[in-house]
């Protein structure tokens, strides 16, 4: 009787475990700049914090890291990689936004893809998935700086087989509704747009 007793604990207990660790949230990591960091916002309010809420309202029970620095460019972020995504669990998914500040301190185009690139390497070697997201030139930095940036991100989805999210600020950018101040940074209202924009390639990427 009581070996049997103990067996339905046992087996309860068993069941009970696997419902647990089915419910553990999946760890994704945002690796950026300011623009995922939430540079300006009221702390809640940036990129990682409103697309794990969308992505839990979904459905999906998610963890997303802020791994944005403001200001970093793309040899900040190739710097930084290993650490940002350390730790128990795995990442299941790593958002790499980088390369605004390149563009915007006029850096060569071939450094920003070769940054990029190393940090697409390390996350490879890790066995860990990618969205790669895209950044665009203005055209004030002039035709040939526009024509080499914005294809850097194309060219590294393809060499890696990554998913491409081409532009963050796609609906946002120029339009000072959704922008603060500097009519650079998102604010509350453009983050929103953001998070709904890039959900279905988050959600396919994780599938």
């Amino acid at each position: 009787m009581r070996a049997a007793l103990l067996f339905v604990v046992l087996a309860i207990s068993a069941v009970f475990s696997v419902k647990v660790q089915a419910a553990s949230p999946i760890r994704i990591v945002a690796l950026g700049d300011s623009l995922t960091a939430g540079y300006g916002l009221e702390s809640g309010q940036d990129f990682a914090t409103k697309l794990q809420e969308k992505l839990i309202s979904e459905g999906i029970e998610a963890k997303v890291d802020n791994a944005g620095v403001s200001g970093d460019t793309s040899a900040g972020g190739l710097s930084r990689v290993d650490w940002a995504v350390d730790g128990d669990p795995k990442p299941s998914l790593v958002i790499v936004a980088l390369g605004a500040n390149d563009m915007l301190r006029g850096l060569d185009p071939s450094v920003t893809q070769k940054n990029l690139a190393g940090i697409l390497d390390k996350l490879k070697e890790k066995k860990i998935p990618v969205l790669l997201v895209g950044m665009q030139s203005p055209m004030n930095l002039g035709s040939a700086f526009q024509g080499k940036f914005d294809r850097i991100y194309k060219e590294l989805a393809d060499q890696y087989d990554v998913p491409l999210y081409p532009f963050f600020l796609k609906d946002v950018a120029m339009k000072a509704e959704y922008n603060q101040g500097d009519g650079i940074h998102p604010n509350q209202k453009g983050v929103s747009i953001i998070v709904d924009n890039i959900f279905p390639s988050v959600k396919k990427a994780l599938e």
